[in-house]
């Protein structure tokens, strides 16, 4: 079983939103920076949003800066993305992510700063 399980997704209109969440199953991720990556069919993985590991600290890409808010649990470290307006450009694969050595800071915008990654559902934003 993957050690993040997210939750969520699926078809929604432009203009609508969407909450996906991701869960740490099998560990815990108590002090690790949480991120948010997607890819659209025939791209490159892009950065989307991250939260360190006591929420203090968020980073958004800026295609969705506004519009998503990232957010955490601190209780069971589960955290979650809101999606506020979305359009057919938002369309993706969503994965998130926890970093076995990153805490906060700049880094987490990184991908090669998390090693743990959920299974990815669909988004998929309809004109």
């Amino acid at each position: 079983q993957a050690p993040l399980v997210e939750s969520g997704g699926g078809s929604v209109q432009a203009g609508g939103s969407q909450r996906l969440s991701c869960e740490p199953s099998g560990r815990t991720f108590t002090h690790s920076a949480m991120g948010w990556f997607r890819q659209a069919q025939g791209k490159e993985r892009e950065f989307v949003a991250a939260i360190s590991w006591n929420g203090g600290m968020t980073f958004y890409g800026d295609s969705v800066k506004g519009r998503f808010t990232d957010s955490r649990d601190i209780a069971n470290t589960t955290v979650h993305l809101l999606m506020n307006t979305l359009q057919p450009e938002d369309t993706a694969v969503y994965y998130c992510a926890a970093s076995s050595t990153l805490s906060t800071g700049w880094g987490m915008r990184a991908e090669r700063s998390y090693d743990y990654w959920g299974q990815g559902p669909q988004v998929t934003v309809s004109p």
